[in-house]
């Protein structure tokens, strides 16, 4: 997979839109960020996850998945190795980065 294939996937995904945030690339719903192509020079999609997810993805496919360096990693934000994906893998987890987007959107509208 490559950069172009993250940003198809990422905007076949409902209610997606293409940003821009400090120059790179992003993917948002609802106006918030679920994904972006900021690492896209070093070879990277970048995934916004729970920490919990993240660890799943690594474990599961440590060759595709890893921790962004740094608190954001510490946070849950994956890369994800795009010569290393495929189709399908590709789409889960944007999916769920996705998912994960639309539920917080959905609670931070119940609290107002």
């Amino acid at each position: 997979m490559n950069a172009e294939d993250f940003r198809r996937v990422a905007l076949s995904l409902e209610g997606s839109e293409e940003g821009s945030h400090m120059g790179a690339m992003d993917f948002r719903v609802g106006g918030r960020i679920f994904a972006t192509l900021a690492s896209v020079a070093e070879g990277y999609g970048n995934l916004m996850l729970t920490t919990e997810q993240q660890a799943a993805f690594v474990e599961e496919r440590p060759d595709v998945f890893l921790p962004i360096k740094g608190g954001w990693g510490r946070m849950g934000m994956t890369h994800l190795r795009l010569a290393e994906a495929d189709a399908m893998l590709l789409e889960g987890a944007l999916r769920a980065a996705w998912k994960l987007r639309v539920e917080k959107n959905a609670k931070g509208r119940k609290k107002r």
